[in-house]
């Protein structure tokens, strides 16, 4: 490649763990630097040339990043962070509180419009590559229904939420999807299904020494956009117990629509994913929309984008004529 596209990372939890990794694997990209709220002198990052500062110092390096990665979680980091970030760099982030993004779009929009750089919001696989089958899938078959099943898999967003929680010391939780309501919908039948019939929420908490743990319980039961509307169970457990069950980060699901075509002929369309780790794949994801955010803003394009604006030959490294010779 003749142009390297030059990163930068902010916040290193798992999902900026894992962007480091995916960044390692595509070879027309580099990473600067990794911005953190921690003291940097307690990471060792074991790359050449790659730095780790904190990120009060991020604005100083404007002309040495073409896109910055928002790694930070949706509940409290990405609604001020993107915002304040767009209006400096071109950014990709992976927010995803369904419910809160078309104002979260409407803020970044704003930003990114008045600092002429690109924001893509709310990328990964859900919202991300699962919203583009749910549009192609309604698009394709009018007749029909969407249904969207998650896991059996841990959560970023959703452990990210419980460990905010007051009195919450760690805390990892799974999302369960019902075998008989998926069996349902490949059926064609396109059921009825309430939220709580489709999944359901287990969470799995280390409590602060003296916590009130019946107040951390009702919180996460009671938390809107995450917990409210499902059936979800609070098991307190151990930090030696979290670490040893729970530190992996598989997850996956699927996007099915069942459609009915010409004489009453039932179509299935269906898009899953199983996965060894969720950030890995998550941050994967963000690193390919980063290609896509930088041509975009070589083209002036500027603004809040979501993966509905991106043709898909800007996510990725092969030319136009690799893909139609390889992949059409």
């Amino acid at each position: 490649m003749s142009e390297r596209i030059r990163l930068g990372i902010v916040g290193y939890g798992n999902l900026g763990k894992g962007t480091v990794k995916a960044i390692q694997q595509s070879q027309d990209m580099e990473l600067v630097a990794i911005f953190t709220r921690r003291n940097p002198q307690d990471f060792h990052i074991d790359i050449p040339h790659v730095k780790v500062e904190h990120i009060s110092t991020a604005l100083d390096y404007q002309d040495e990043i073409d896109v910055m990665l928002l790694c930070g979680g949706s509940a409290t980091d990405l609604p001020e962070q993107t915002p304040q970030f767009a209006k400096h760099f071109n950014t990709v982030d992976s927010f995803d509180t369904h419910a809160k993004i078309p104002e979260f779009y409407e803020k970044v929009n704003k930003a990114a419009t008045e600092g002429k750089k690109i924001a893509m919001i709310s990328v990964g696989w859900d919202p991300g590559l699962f919203s583009i089958n749910r549009v192609m899938a309604d698009a394709i078959l009018p007749n029909g229904e969407n249904y969207t099943f998650w896991g059996k898999g841990l959560s970023q967003g959703h452990s990210d939420a419980i460990r905010r929680v007051e009195g919450v010391k760690n805390g990892v939780q799974y999302t369960i999807p019902s075998d008989e309501a998926i069996d349902k919908v490949r059926s064609g039948a396109n059921p009825t299904l309430t939220t709580a019939e489709k999944h359901r929420r287990v969470c799995y908490v280390v409590a602060e020494e003296g916590a009130d743990k019946a107040k951390i319980e009702e919180t996460i039961k009671t938390m809107p956009n995450y917990f409210a509307d499902y059936d979800t169970e609070v098991h307190f457990i151990t930090e030696e117990e979290l670490q040893r069950d729970h530190s992996k980060a598989p997850h996956g699901g699927f996007v099915i629509r069942g459609g009915k075509t010409g004489d009453n002929n039932n179509q299935i369309y269906e898009f899953s994913l199983k996965l060894d780790s969720n950030p890995e794949f998550t941050a994967s994801v963000l690193v390919a929309y980063a290609r896509a955010a930088y041509r975009l803003y070589k083209e002036n394009q500027y603004g809040a984008k979501t993966v509905f604006d991106v043709p898909l030959s800007y996510i990725s490294p092969r030319s136009n004529e690799e893909l139609r010779r390889d992949f059409l």
